[in-house]
Order: C-alpha cells, then sequence, then structure tokens
C-alpha cells in the first residue's frame, strides 16, 4: 500500500452512509432552492468533506476502492436527491475517474492529492465563439518561464463549487493544450449566467479568462492518439445517463408522495383513496417501471466500463468500442425513462399537481436539459452503425 493510503481509510459503504443525511436534506429543499434560485454550496460541501469522489479510486491510492458501478450508483443517489447537484459535480467524479483509469495521466499524483483533500472540479472545453462544436479560441503563449491564457468557456458546470478549473487552449502552432488552475487565480472570472429551461443551479455558466498566468505544470499537450482505447468520454456519457436514473427515481418519489399526502380521487372514481385508484396504481407502477429500467441500464454499463479495465493492446480498441455503444444505448433508455417518468409524474392527480409551489415541472425540465448535452438520436444512430455494418463510434467524447 502507498503511503497515501495510509492517513485514512476510505469505504464505499462508509461515504454513502455519511452522505445519506446530506441526500436527505438537498431532497428536501429541491424545490424550493431551485425557484429561488439558491444553491447547495454547504451541502455540496459536505458532500465533498465525505470524500465522494474517491469511490471509484483503488485503496492502494487511498481510494475507496469500489467499482464504476458504486460510483454511478451513488451518482443516480445524488440526482434522485438533486439532480442539480448530481451535475455540478460531473467535473469532479470525471477526474476522479481519469485518476481511477489512467495510469498514465499527466500529473496524476497532485490530481490524487487534491482528491483526498476534497477538492472540487470543474471545466470545459466549450466555447461560444460561432465556430464548430469543440472548436478552440482560447489562446495559450509563452510568457517567461510560463503562460498566459485569454479565452472564454460556457457550460462551466459546477463552476461556482469547484476549487480548480479545467479547459483547453490552443496556441499559435494550432497544437491544443490543457489546463488546469485554481478558481481564485487572478484573472478567471466565474459567471452566474446559466440560464436554462432546466439544471438551473449547476452552476454552468461563463468562465472568463483574462490575461491568466500558468505556470509550466499547469499546461499539458493534448494527445490521446496512443490511446489503446479512444473512447475516453464513455464514463462522462454514462454520469449523464445516470443523472436521468436518478431523476426518474425522483419523480417516482414525489408521485407517491403527492398521492399519499395530497391527492383526491376524482370525482367518477370508485375509490375513497387515490392510493386505492386503480389508475392511479397503474400510473405510479409505470414511473416505477420506467425508474427501474433507468437504473438497470445504468448499472450494465457501468458493470461494461469495469470490464475494460483489464484490457490492453489491440483488444482494448474493440472492447471500447463495444462498451461505448453499450453506454450510448444506455443514454436512449435513461433519457426516454426520466422523461416519461416525469411526464406521468401529473397524471396521478389533477389540477392541484401543477402547482408551482410543488415544483414538480422541475423533474422533466432537469431531464429535458440533461438530455440536450448529447441527443439520443444520434446515440441510436450510432448503436444502429455498429450493430448493422460494424461501424465504430465516433471518438469525440460524446459516446
Amino acid at each position: 500500500m502507498s503511503a497515501v493510503a495510509a492517513a485514512v481509510e476510505y469505504t464505499v459503504a462508509g461515504i454513502r452512509a455519511g452522505s445519506a443525511p446530506i441526500l436527505a436534506r438537498l431532497a428536501a429543499t429541491a424545490a424550493r432552492r431551485e425557484q429561488g434560485r439558491d444553491y447547495a454550496f454547504d451541502d455540496v460541501r459536505a458532500l465533498a468533506e465525505q470524500r465522494i469522489t474517491l469511490t471509484g479510486i483503488a485503496t492502494a491510492d487511498g481510494g475507496a476502492g469500489g467499482a464504476v458501478r458504486d460510483v454511478a450508483d451513488l451518482i443516480i443517489a445524488i440526482a434522485r436527491a438533486d439532480s442539480n447537484v448530481a451535475q455540478a459535480l460531473r467535473g469532479s467524479f470525471l477526474t476522479a475517474n481519469q485518476v481511477a483509469t489512467r495510469a498514465d495521466l499527466p500529473n496524476r499524483a497532485t490530481t490524487l492529492r487534491r482528491l483526498r483533500n476534497g477538492d472540487l472540479f470543474a471545466g470545459t472545453g466549450n466555447e461560444r465563439t460561432g465556430g464548430a462544436s469543440g472548436s478552440v479560441h482560447t489562446t495559450i503563449r509563452p510568457d517567461g518561464d510560463g503562460h498566459v491564457i485569454n479565452g472564454e468557456k460556457y457550460y462551466s458546470t459546477g463552476g461556482l463549487y469547484a476549487s480548480w478549473f479545467s479547459g483547453s487552449a490552443k496556441d499559435a502552432e494550432g497544437k491544443v493544450y490543457g489546463f488546469t488552475v485554481p478558481v481564485d487565480r487572478p484573472g478567471v472570472q466565474r459567471l452566474d449566467d446559466f440560464d436554462a429551461v432546466g439544471q438551473r443551479l449547476t452552476a454552468s455558466g461563463t468562465t472568463r479568462l483574462v490575461n491568466v498566468r500558468v505556470s509550466a505544470d499547469e499546461v499539458v499537450l493534448r494527445d490521446t492518439t496512443r490511446l489503446d482505447n479512444p473512447w475516453l468520454g464513455s464514463f462522462a456519457q454514462l454520469y449523464l445517463a445516470a443523472i436521468e436514473a436518478g431523476i426518474a427515481a425522483a419523480a417516482l418519489d414525489d408521485a407517491v408522495r403527492f398521492v399519499r399526502e395530497r391527492a383526491r380521487p376524482i370525482k367518477h372514481s370508485t375509490a375513497t383513496n387515490s392510493s386505492d385508484d386503480p389508475y392511479v396504481r397503474q400510473t405510479v407502477g409505470e414511473i416505477a417501471a420506467r425508474a427501474q429500467a433507468a437504473r438497470s441500464v445504468v448499472l450494465f454499463a457501468a458493470e461494461a466500463l469495469d470490464g475494460l479495465s483489464a484490457v490492453r493492446g489491440p483488444a482494448a480498441r474493440a472492447a471500447g468500442a463495444e462498451v461505448a455503444v453499450t453506454v450510448a444505448q444506455s443514454g436512449v433508455v435513461a433519457i426516454e425513462s426520466a422523461l416519461r417518468a416525469a411526464e406521468l409524474l401529473f397524471d396521478v392527480a389533477g389540477g392541484s399537481i401543477t402547482g408551482r409551489q410543488f415544483g414538480l415541472d422541475r423533474h422533466w425540465r432537469n431531464a429535458r436539459t440533461v438530455a440536450n448535452h448529447n441527443p439520443r438520436q444520434w446515440k441510436a444512430a450510432v448503436s444502429g452503425a455498429y450493430h448493422l455494418v460494424g461501424e465504430e463510434p465516433p471518438t469525440t467524447g460524446l459516446f
């Protein structure tokens, strides 16, 4: 065991137990906080102090030793409590997954130390520059013994919660570099300007970089051409599917709660209590089935990702392509399950369930916003091409 692991020992069960009361608070306040644009800073910090991102990191590295399935299960639980928080933590979990799966990750020891400290990460390569999606216009130029970065990034998910911001920049020769800087570095400006219909409290707005100085060890040339498995985006896509599964589960929670505590049978119902109405029961049962389907496909895909860790060489490419398709298929099912569950929620009662004070429309809005990150039509089409003619999925990071 490495020296880093000897200080504090974490377990999957311990992290889940410590997180449970925090998630309960998040679930109880989610609707109210979204209506008031009230960020859950204290509870997110409390989750970080439970070292949630160490769930999938090996015990030899001071992590909890969990599998990808354990990580996915935790993400579903967080999203069930508050999908905004789950989304805001995506950058931190993606950083942890890179540490867990890549022994050759640049600056791995430094990143691992930050994760063990409970630091949170945000980052994006996205820009609103008018160019094609994925275009990098943020610049990096040499300056003394370091570099200077200028540019503007959007969808900086979790930016207001994070200690570190990662992004990409291009030099004068067109080479793309990755960088990671503390969010309080002079010139780093975080804006709370995300205005989507859903996921409003994910802190996914703009990050401006104005003459931000970076040292040589904070910059890495982006080069994935030598990787055995080029589908590095599979876990990131699984994460989005897990959020959808959590939203579907939250819709079930609210459906059950509303029927038990508030709903009244419609005039021509044969039941005296809504819980006894056969059509309400059918609706709740269908919501439950959708939530189960979403959860099942996510955990199935997580187990497929777990299987990649032992594959090396030429076999890793074939295995990576197959798992990327599996993850894409889970995304299709999870998205459609969450959207349907969130819609069916309104069928368990009458007009009263649409009251703004309940905020139940947030489930559909949140599911819809997460789904728009990467369209499910593309996921389904890529899956079809793979099964029909053996065509590999794109290596864009969206599969």
